[in-house]
């Protein structure tokens, strides 16, 4: 507790030199924080859109499908396991039937995926109530993207071929009701929604599927080896990957400013010992330990770190709560890359990454305080009288 006291006044007693270190130590706290938020909010928002809107709590997928090989498609669906319709009546489950198409359209054609979904379901964030018409035209749903795209408007007729069960080719109108206006890019690009038990009627494919997406508290169970779960861990992996290089990444941003604030308490470590050579005899003579006077100044530093956090609550609480309610603007270029930001960023800041940050920093301020004292240990009373400590 002495020493506690002691080094309050030491440092209180220095002036403009304790501010000038309790300033650099506050931005890098912020700045620390502001940084892994603003990527914690972006991980969120990408991670929680896709799930909302194609996820869900898992999937279970065709064991002939992959999503990076449009070919498998054409045998990429099953029916669906028995087991499973009681869930889907219960809106606990939603199959998805994909089949790979071209779009014509005013003498033009493009390939795109149609994928078939019940018009019921609430499972998924995608607007597929409008999908309830049971006769006339086949009735589409598009996003934005595509809509830009191939400028296409609500109303608009179109025509769609695909080979139904048997390989054969057949063309039918598609006439579009809705544009969808979503964040997630991979239920947008080249692709159409349309009703699952129109689509499956058509291209007789009747009670199949190609995934079956499932909801957060139902288990997964065994269907055979037509059936593949994959869970939201593995669904997700590429985020899971992006996030891990912006983690290695931003070591970098964290040296710089670490190091920034590090060399502020070592330089004024090396500085307070220098000036204060007599002191530091004079205390030992009058018996104080020498592992005290080590003490006493590693105090002295971590107390600079203590007060950096404080002032640094005073004036980056503010700021990052503002941020944190207003986000930040996303650029229209930003939307290209593929990921479900949306038009403004919200950055998360919670309380477990305000402590690890103010506990890394004090642990590190601890040990660079610490080692420009080590001389201490080593000295002459006489020595540090005659200002000795670092002439030898």
């Amino acid at each position: 507790m002495i020493i506690l006291k002691l080094a309050m006044r030491n440092i209180m007693g220095t002036g403009l030199r304790t501010w000038l270190n309790i300033i650099v130590l506050s931005f890098a706290y912020v700045a620390i924080i502001f940084n892994q938020g603003f990527y914690y909010g972006l991980f969120n928002r990408v991670s929680d859109a896709r799930i909302e809107a194609e996820l869900g709590g898992g999937q279970f997928r065709h064991r002939n499908y992959d999503a990076h090989d449009l070919l498998t498609l054409q045998d990429a669906h099953g029916e669906i396991p028995q087991s499973m319709q009681n869930r889907i009546i219960q809106g606990r489950a939603v199959p998805i039937l994909m089949l790979q198409a071209t779009l014509y359209l005013k003498g033009r054609m493009r390939p795109i995926l149609v994928k078939g979904i019940p018009h019921d379901q609430k499972l998924l964030s995608i607007p597929t109530h409008i999908l309830e018409k049971t006769k006339g035209p086949l009735q589409a749903l598009i996003g934005a993207r595509m809509a830009q795209s191939t400028r296409l408007r609500t109303g608009d007729i179109i025509t769609v071929q695909w080979k139904d069960a048997n390989g054969t080719f057949d063309a039918h109108d598609v006439e579009i009701i809705q544009i969808m206006h979503t964040i997630v890019p991979t239920i947008d690009y080249g692709q159409i929604w349309v009703s699952l038990h129109r689509l499956q009627h058509l291209v007789q494919m009747k009670n199949e599927a190609t995934i079956l997406v499932i909801d957060h508290e139902l288990l997964p169970v065994w269907f055979g080896h037509d059936w593949i779960f994959r869970d939201l861990p593995w669904l997700l992996r590429d985020l899971y990957d992006v996030e891990k290089n912006r983690t290695a990444a931003s070591y970098f941003l964290y040296g710089l400013l670490m190091m920034l604030a590090m060399v502020a308490i070592f330089d004024t470590q090396i500085l307070s010992i220098f000036i204060r050579q007599k002191e530091i005899g004079t205390l030992i003579s009058l018996g104080m330990t020498k592992s005290n006077v080590v003490q006493l100044f590693t105090v002295e530093g971590i107390l600079h770190g203590v007060l950096a956090a404080c002032f640094g609550m005073l004036w980056g609480f503010p700021l990052l709560r503002y941020f944190s309610n207003a986000g930040f603007a996303v650029p229209d270029a930003v939307d290209k890359t593929g990921y479900a930001i949306g038009e403004r960023l919200y950055p998360v800041y919670t309380l477990s990454l305000v402590t690890e940050t103010v506990l890394l920093v004090l642990i590190v301020t601890a040990i660079v305080s610490y080692l420009p004292t080590r001389k201490i240990a080593t000295l002459k009373p006489t020595d540090a009288l005659r200002k000795k400590i670092y002439q030898k």
